[in-house]
C-alpha cells in the first residue's frame, strides 16, 4: 500500500510553495481585473453587466416586449453565463435600471427599484419585473451581424459574445466604478451629445488636441441637476491625465425667507443630509437654523426646507457653511482605468479613450459590412442560378422529370454550383410564374447595387468614416438629451468658525483652590460669595465673553485653553479642570485668564521674576498645554493679573516678609514665553531657603485703590498711599506697617 502511494506521489508535479502561491495569486488577480472589476472600452460593460444584457435579449425582453420577473433573468444569467451569487447579479441589474444611478439606463424596471434617498431599498427580484430600454439597442442591435467574437460559456454548452457591438461610447456615457487587485476604476458619466460631437471631431481630424476636445466635452454629466463646481482648468487636467476629482454642489433657492434645496449631488441622500444638519443643531453649532423639513414627493423628488431663525441671517454664508460640513457638497474621484482594445488595463486620457473606441467601432462596422457583403454575394449567386433556370425552364423541368440524378445533370449542363442547383430543385411550382422572374431580376439588381455600395465603403477610408459619422449623428438624435448637471464657477465653501456660531454673552469664569472651574453669566458676580465644596475656596477669576477661550495657568508654568461656553454652570460647585486636560503630575492650577487675543497679562513666579504676555500667545489646542513661564526649581507661578493700559498701569509685588514694591508696567518686557525680569529683589539665600518669597503680584490701573489682605486684617491703600511704595524695578521695596506684613492676597478696588 505504501509503495503504491509512493508511486502515485512520484507521478504528481512537484513545485516550490512560493512559486505556486505567486502564480495562483497572479491568476486570481488577472481574473478579477479582466473578468470582474474593470469595464472594456468597446462596450463600456463589465462581464456581469454584459451577460445580463445579453441574457435579457435572448429572453426576448427588448423594448416593447412584455415585462418579465427579474428572477427569471437572474436565473438565466447565473445558470448559463455567470456562475456567481444571485444577490450580486441582481444588484448589478438594479444599478443599470436606476435613472438616478445610470445616466442612460439599460434596463426598464417595473416595481420597487430603490429610491434616490436609499438606492439599496429595492424589492427582491421575485417582486420586480424588467425589460431592456431603447438605449440598450445601441449595444445589441448589431449582435447577429458578424460583428463580435463568440466564446463558450463556463461549461461549454452555450456561446456568449466576448463584447457587445456598441454603436455609442458607452464607457463614457454611463461610466462605472470598480475595485480590482492593485487597481481601481472610477469613470464618471457624460452627456451623449457632447461625447458624440467629440467623436465626430476626432473622426474628421485625428490631430485634434485634448484642449479642442474639451470644447465639446465640457465635463461629466451626472443624472442629477446638482452643479459641477470644479474649475474648467481642473476638468481639463483630468482629461489630460486620466485621473483627478470632480466636485458637485446642491442647488438651492430662497423662498419666503426659507432655504429650498431642489437638487442634491450624485448618490447623496436627503435623509442623511438632514441628519447631518440636525446633529449640528443639537450640538448648538447652528443657532441660526430653527427647523428642517423634507417636503420631497413624486412631483418634487428633492425638496428640503431649511427655516432660519430670523430674516437677518445671511443665507449665503449659512449655505457656504453647510456645503463645507455636510454632503450638500461632495467630491468624486475620477480614474479613467479600463481594458483597452489590446486587452490590457490602462489609465487613459480622454483622447485615447475616444480614439480607441473609434478604432473598435470602425472594426465593428467593417465586420458588419463584410458579413452583409457575404450574405449579398451568396444571395446574388443563388439568384443568378435561378435566372439560368428561368431562361431554360422547359429543359430544367425535363431534366428533373427524366434524370435519376437531376442535381448533377443540372450542374453539368448549366455549369451551376451545388448551392444553385439545390435552390432550383427547391423551387415550388408557383414560383415558376412570369411575375416571379421579374421579381428576381429586380431583387438581383438591388443586391448588385448594394454590393457595389458596400465594396465602395470597404474600399474607401473616407466613405467608412462618413458612414460611422452618420450613424453617430442618428443615434445622438434618438438617444441624446440636454445636459443634466450644469457647470458653474462658485467660491470655495467655508465652514463658519465654531466661536462665531456661539452667542457672545458676558461670562465670568471662577477657579477655586482645589482646581474646580465654573462659568457664570454676566460680570456682576462676586466670586467670594459663591458656595464652594468643604475645604475649598475662591482662587482666581476672569471676565470675558462666551465665545472666547478660558486660559488656565498651572504651577509649573504651563498654559491650557478651554472654550468658555463648554465650562459647567456656576449653579454647580464646578468640575476639576484637570478632568478635561492633561497637566503634569502634581501640578495645581493657579489662575485663569480671558479676553481678546491682543489682551495682555502679567505672568510671574514667586522668585520675583515676571513678564507681560499677549493672551493669543498663551492659547493652545493641545490638552497637555504649552510651557510659558520658566519657573526656578522649588518655586511656583503666581496668579496672573490683567494689564489694561501699559503706559499708565502699575505692577505691585509683595514678599512673605512684608516688603512691598510698586513699579511701572512698562518696565517689564512683552514676551511669548520665558522667565522675565526681576520685579522685586529678594536675597538669594532667603529665596533658596524659602525664608522669603513673593506672595502675590497684581496690576493697579491708574486711579485705583489696592486692598492688602493680611491674616484677618486688611489695609486699603489709596493712590496717594501707593506713592510711598513706588520705586524702580528690581529694588527691595518698603516694609508694610506692622500687623500687615503677613500678606496672602492683593485686590484692586475702585
Amino acid at each position: 500500500m505504501a509503495e503504491t502511494l509512493s508511486l502515485d506521489f512520484e507521478r504528481n508535479e512537484r513545485q516550490p510553495l512560493h512559486e505556486f502561491t505567486e502564480k495562483a495569486y497572479l491568476n486570481y488577480s488577472m481574473y478579477v481585473i479582466l473578468d470582474r472589476a474593470l469595464p472594456h472600452i468597446g462596450d463600456g460593460l463589465k462581464p456581469v453587466q454584459r451577460r445580463i444584457i445579453y441574457a435579457m435579449s435572448e429572453l426576448g425582453l427588448k423594448t416593447g416586449a412584455k415585462y418579465k420577473k427579474s428572477a427569471r433573468t437572474v436565473g438565466d444569467v447565473i445558470g448559463k453565463y455567470h456562475p456567481h451569487g444571485d444577490s450580486a447579479c441582481y444588484e448589478a441589474m438594479v444599478l443599470m435600471a436606476q435613472p438616478f444611478t445610470y445616466r442612460y439606463p439599460l434596463i426598464d424596471g417595473q416595481g420597487n427599484w430603490g429610491s434616490m434617498d436609499d438606492p439599496k431599498s429595492f424589492a427582491a427580484m421575485r417582486y420586480t419585473e424588467s425589460r431592456l430600454t431603447p438605449y440598450a439597442d445601441s449595444l445589441l442591435g448589431e449582435l447577429g451581424q458578424g460583428t463580435v467574437d463568440w466564446l463558450p460559456n463556463f461549461d461549454g454548452t452555450l456561446n456568449e459574445p466576448r463584447l457587445l457591438p456598441a454603436r455609442l461610447p458607452n464607457i463614457l456615457l454611463n461610466g462605472t466604478t470598480g475595485i480590482a487587485v492593485g487597481m481601481a476604476t472610477d469613470i464618471t458619466p457624460h452627456n451623449l451629445r457632447e461625447v458624440t460631437n467629440a467623436c465626430i471631431r476626432l473622426l474628421v481630424s485625428s490631430n485634434t488636441t485634448i484642449d479642442e476636445l474639451c470644447k465639446y466635452i465640457k465635463g461629466p454629466d451626472f443624472p442629477t441637476k446638482a452643479e459641477i463646481i470644479t474649475p474648467k482648468s481642473e476638468i481639463r487636467a483630468i482629461y489630460k491625465t486620466g485621473h483627478g476629482s470632480i466636485k458637485m454642489r446642491a442647488v438651492w433657492e430662497k423662498d419666503d425667507g426659507n432655504i429650498i434645496i431642489t437638487a442634491l449631488p450624485y448618490q447623496s441622500s436627503g435623509g442623511k443630509i438632514l441628519e447631518q444638519i440636525a446633529n449640528q443643531m443639537q450640538a448648538k453649532k447652528l443657532p441660526m437654523l430653527e427647523d428642517l423639513r423634507d417636503e420631497s414627493d413624486h412631483e418634487d423628488p428633492v425638496r428640503l426646507v431649511l427655516v432660519p431663525r430670523s430674516n437677518r441671517i445671511n443665507l449665503d454664508e449659512l449655505m457656504s457653511h453647510l456645503f463645507a460640513t455636510t454632503d450638500l457638497e461632495c467630491s468624486y474621484r475620477v480614474n479613467l482605468n479600463m481594458i483597452g482594445i489590446n486587452g490590457r488595463p490602462q489609465v487613459k486620457d480622454i483622447k485615447m479613450v475616444l480614439r480607441e473606441w473609434l478604432s473598435y467601432r470602425t472594426e465593428t462596422v467593417k465586420r458588419r459590412l463584410q458579413f452583409r457583403l457575404e450574405k449579398v454575394l451568396a444571395q446574388i449567386h443563388i439568384l443568378q442560378g435561378l435566372m439560368i433556370a428561368y431562361l431554360s425552364i422547359d429543359e430544367v423541368i425535363a431534366i428533373i422529370r427524366q434524370e435519376e440524378n437531376p442535381k448533377q445533370v443540372l450542374m453539368k449542363r448549366f455549369k451551376l454550383s451545388d448551392l444553385q442547383a439545390e435552390a432550383i430543385l427547391e423551387l415550388k411550382l408557383r414560383k415558376l410564374a412570369k411575375l416571379e422572374e421579374i421579381r428576381i431580376k429586380g431583387e438581383l439588381k438591388a443586391l448588385e447595387n448594394e454590393r457595389k455600395t458596400i465594396d465602395q465603403i470597404l474600399g474607401s477610408r473616407q466613405r467608412l468614416k462618413t458612414l460611422i459619422r452618420k450613424e453617430l449623428e442618428d443615434d445622438a438624435k434618438i438617444f441624446g438629451n440636454d445636459r443634466c448637471s450644469p457647470l458653474k464657477e462658485r467660491e470655495e465653501a467655508k465652514a463658519i468658525n465654531e466661536t462665531d456660531l456661539i452667542p457672545t454673552e458676558p461670562v465670568t469664569v471662577i477657579l477655586s483652590d482645589k482646581g474646580l472651574v465654573r462659568a457664570a453669566k454676566g460680570h456682576d458676580i462676586v466670586p467670594e460669595e459663591l458656595a464652594y465644596r468643604p475645604g475649598d475656596s475662591f482662587k482666581s477669576t476672569a471676565c470675558g465673553r462666551s465665545n472666547q477661550n478660558a486660559v488656565f495657568l498651572d504651577s509649573t508654568g504651563r498654559c491650557y485653553a478651554l472654550p468658555a461656553h463648554l465650562l459647567p454652570s456656576a449653579r454647580s460647585l464646578g468640575e476639576p479642570v484637570a478632568s478635561r486636560l492633561n497637566p503634569p503630575e502634581g501640578a495645581s492650577f493657579e489662575g485663569v485668564m480671558m479676553g481678546l487675543p491682543d489682551s495682555h497679562y502679567l505672568l510671574a513666579s514667586d522668585s520675583g521674576y515676571g513678564f507681560i504676555a499677549r493672551l493669543d500667545d498663551l492659547i493652545t489646542k493641545n490638552k497637555s498645554g504649552k510651557s510659558i513661564v520658566s519657573v526656578p526649581k522649588g518655586a511656583k507661578v503666581l496668579i496672573p493679573a490683567a494689564v489694561n493700559d501699559m503706559p499708565s498701569d502699575q505692577v505691585a509685588a509683595v514678599s512673605s516678609a512684608g516688603h512691598f514694591l510698586v513699579i511701572r508696567a512698562s518696565e517689564l518686557p512683552v514676551l511669548p514665553r520665558g522667565k522675565g525680569l526681576k520685579i522685586i529683589n529678594i536675597p538669594s539665600a532667603k529665596l533658596k531657603a524659602r525664608e522669603e518669597y513673593v506672595v502675590a503680584v497684581t496690576v493697579i490701573p491708574a486711579g485705583s485703590c489696592l486692598t492688602v489682605f493680611a491674616g484677618q486684617r486688611k489695609l486699603v491703600l489709596k493712590p496717594k498711599d501707593i506713592v510711598a511704595y513706588t520705586g524702580e524695578r528690581g529694588r527691595r521695596g518698603n516694609l508694610l506697617p506692622r500687623g500687615y506684613r503677613n500678606v496672602f492676597r492683593l485686590k484692586v478696588t475702585d
